[in-house]
């Protein structure tokens, strides 16, 4: 499974916590995961970020002034033709949640990092049982 991600602060490269939970989803099912992972200031040739475009020119001028609006403005919208499934999350995060060292030299030690490109090319093999 290839996963091209932008390069953000919450799945970069080098976050343990989505590292660390990529690892487990390839154990969980049995898949390889490919992140890939788009330079710095290039949104252009991600296809999420041009969703997003979309998504504003859709809503453009609309008052999204509660949560219930915000997402039946979002289930209308269609982007190459497809209309997007729509949900929303209430799960809170907890901040500040990090790897011991010991852990992130675990999930490290399940990474393969491109030489040329190790921030940006990780291939992550799943281990059964």
């Amino acid at each position: 499974m290839q996963i091209k991600a932008d390069n953000g602060p919450e799945s970069s490269g080098i976050r343990t916590q989505f590292l660390k939970r990529m690892v487990e989803f390839a154990n969980h099912t049995g898949k390889t995961v490919h992140l890939l992972y788009y330079p710095p200031y290039h949104s252009k040739y991600n296809p999420i970020e041009r969703c997003w475009g979309i998504l504003e020119q859709h809503w453009n001028g609309t008052q999204l002034k509660d949560a219930e609006t915000l997402l039946e403005w979002a289930k209308t919208m269609t982007w190459k033709g497809i209309n997007p499934m729509v949900e929303f999350s209430r799960k809170v995060y907890e901040k500040g949640v990090t790897l011991s060292k010991k852990a992130m030299e675990a999930v490290e030690a399940r990474l393969e990092r491109n030489a040329a490109l190790p921030k940006w090319d990780i291939l992550i093999r799943p281990v059964f049982g």
